[in-house]
């Protein structure tokens, strides 16, 4: 799965995911650029940095303008609070929904004719929220389900010179993971939650992402990458089992 001699545009990659990526694309050889609002705390090494706000229209026109060439683009930056619905008012989810879904879209359509020329790969970075409830995310979990939609969309309109496919993510055990899931304790107690019994590295969504970028994944396009540890046990099975004798 080597990228030698590729550039890679990973946005929102100064930390993080993103910065799992970047580095992951790096040690695969790929010239990489990551591109955030603000530069990372600790260079990347093997990664270009690059100001740029993914909502400003027409920065990040400019900012593919001034690109010699792109071969691959992932589209990582994201997020937002917990925040339930009836505690803010429709703007606020709006900005949540402008950076997880319209801003990959500006950045793939300015991405567009670099990576056609490049016969490139788009890599889409979504999220399990996209396709369970996400009380306390709403706005994030249905954005990532319209990403996940915009992906198999783009990956017919734009074929066959562009491929585009989705890593759903879940749970990863980042920098900020205490500000989601609280200490060392709590994070151990989730992790059981997970079938692996782990919270993914931002290495292992950054080995997913080089693959949908590489040739081993050539015939992949559209396709959805589970990234999730076999995902969540379900609940009903505990609470049935509850009593029972072992």
């Amino acid at each position: 799965m080597e990228l030698k001699g590729r550039v890679a545009v990973v946005t929102g990659g100064t930390r993080g995911v993103g910065a799992g990526i970047a580095r992951s694309f790096a040690e695969a050889g790929a010239e990489v650029v990551v591109c955030a609002r603000r530069p990372p705390e600790v260079p990347l090494k093997g990664a270009e940095f690059r100001p740029l706000d993914v909502r400003d229209h027409d920065a990040v026109h400019a900012f593919f303008t001034g690109l010699p060439r792109v071969d691959v683009l992932v589209n990582n930056a994201g997020g937002g609070p917990y925040r339930l619905l009836a505690d803010a008012d429709t703007a606020r989810h709006a900005r949540v929904i402008e950076l997880n879904l319209l801003a990959p879209l500006t950045v793939s359509l300015a991405a567009y004719d670099h990576l056609k020329r490049a016969k490139g790969s788009v890599v889409m970075v979504g999220s399990v929220s996209g396709s369970r409830p996400s009380p306390g995310s709403a706005a994030y979990g249905a954005a990532k389900a319209g990403l996940e939609n915009l992906a198999r969309s783009m990956a017919v309109e734009w074929a066959p010179d562009v491929r585009v496919n989705t890593l759903v993510v879940g749970m990863v055990r980042t920098e900020l993971a205490h500000l989601h899931y609280g200490g060392e304790e709590a994070i151990t107690a989730v992790a059981r939650t997970v079938p692996l019994g782990r919270l993914a590295e931002p290495s292992d969504v950054g080995g997913a992402a080089v693959f949908l970028a590489s040739d081993a994944a050539g015939y992949l396009s559209g396709a959805s990458l589970l990234v999730h540890g076999g995902g969540e046990r379900p609940l009903f099975l505990d609470a049935a089992t509850a009593n029972r004798e072992t």
